[in-house]
């Protein structure tokens, strides 16, 4: 499926209210206001949307609910899968009244390249890899780490339905490879410029087992000097059992994990995810219990915000900020800048004004906040 990125864009009018806007995206078809105010008229809108995108790419709607069904726990979707359907991550079936996975603790369906430091983490500006922080026992040098590398660790699967997804090949999963938990532990091994693993997607809770058992056999295989960080970036839906054993990982090798915080009011985050937020907040908070008082200098836990224009607002920010404050106010904070993709591409780059509306809303409660992707307003003024 080829996603174009339109020239200019165009006003559109809200379904319910008839408000009008070149914010309001054709994928949602209603205003943000209304989403708050009145979700059950105006979630219909965006439903029928993800579903109709899911469809084209094989996937199943909704999470399965079928009362015979399998049962799958490793996210919030929590799937009972009946016979001959699929998760909703697309990775798993029921064949014959039993849980058929195309992946395991030893095989995964990514993709993975070397990302060199200091380029695209979105907590660079703060972490071992960017700064030097915690040298000499999570960073190898005092300050970034040029000539060094990140193994970026691409899992295909997801367990929410982004609309504006920047990497929505993660979908595609019949173009996925099959990588043996061994062939990125070796690379590893031989590579003595890695030293970190971030594993995103799609999100990984989907696979976490395997992302799990090869973290842990990095970490228990790599010579006792060398630096090798674990990182995550994820929606937070995850098993709470199997999210902790990823946190002591990233805790016990110096790595941060990134929770993107897509939005606050549970409307609005449907809309634009298909999934419920709760267990993403619950996640967090949870994370923050066990591990971040123990390792403040170098912080284990960080937060993103995408700022979808019109939808993820300065009310969304505020929101989450305070959210985030009611845990810690020096839990790292970026604000990355939202770039037209996907099913989201009749909307412009973040405006300026939006962007600043939000920061100001961000540092009214957190200490360290930051603007991710901020070469992109240069986009936004031009009007595209």
């Amino acid at each position: 499926m080829l996603i174009r990125l339109p020239r200019r864009v165009s006003e559109k009018e809200c379904v319910v209210c008839g408000r009008r806007s070149k914010l309001i995206s054709n994928s949602i078809k209603v205003c943000v206001d209304c989403l708050r105010e009145k979700p059950e008229k105006s979630l219909m809108y965006s439903m029928k949307t993800h579903e109709e995108i899911r469809r084209r790419f094989g996937l199943p709607p909704s999470p399965p609910r079928s009362k015979d069904g399998v049962k799958c726990n490793l996210c919030s979707a929590e799937c009972m899968i009946g016979e001959g359907e699929r998760s909703y991550c697309g990775l798993r079936e029921n064949r014959g009244g039993r849980l058929f996975s195309m992946v395991d603790a030893e095989n995964a369906l990514l993709h993975y390249y070397l990302d060199p430091h200091v380029t695209n983490c979105c907590n660079a500006w703060f972490c071992p890899a960017g700064t030097g922080s915690g040298y000499p026992n999570y960073a190898v040098r005092d300050g970034p780490e040029y000539g060094y590398y990140n193994l970026a660790l691409f899992f295909y699967g997801c367990s929410f339905d982004c609309l504006f997804c920047q990497n929505w090949s993660h979908k595609n999963l019949k173009d996925a490879e099959k990588v043996h938990v061994r062939e990125i532990v070796d690379l590893t091994l031989r590579d003595g410029r890695i030293t970190c693993w971030c594993w995103f997607g799609g999100t990984p809770e989907p696979q976490l087992p395997f992302a799990i058992n090869a973290s842990r056999l990095i970490l228990e295989e790599k010579p006792r000097n060398r630096i090798m960080r674990i990182c995550f970036e994820w929606n937070g839906s995850g098993n709470p059992s199997l999210v902790k054993k990823a946190a002591e990982l990233s805790f016990e090798s110096g790595g941060n994990i990134k929770f993107d915080l897509k939005a606050f009011t549970p409307s609005v985050h449907m809309a634009l995810t298909g999934r419920d937020n709760k267990r993403t907040f619950e996640n967090f908070e949870l994370i923050y219990r066990e591990f971040y008082e123990k390792r403040r200098d170098v912080p284990v836990l960080a937060a993103t915000t995408l700022l979808v224009p019109h939808y993820v607002d300065e009310y969304e920010v505020s929101r989450i900020a305070e959210f985030i404050a009611s845990l810690d106010p020096e839990i790292p904070y970026s604000l990355l800048i939202f770039h037209p993709d996907f099913m989201m591409n009749d909307v412009t780059v973040t405006p300026k004004e939006q962007v600043e509306n939000c920061y100001r809303a961000a540092k009214r409660y957190l200490k360290n906040v930051n603007i991710g992707n901020i070469a992109l307003l240069g986009l936004a003024e031009a009007g595209l």
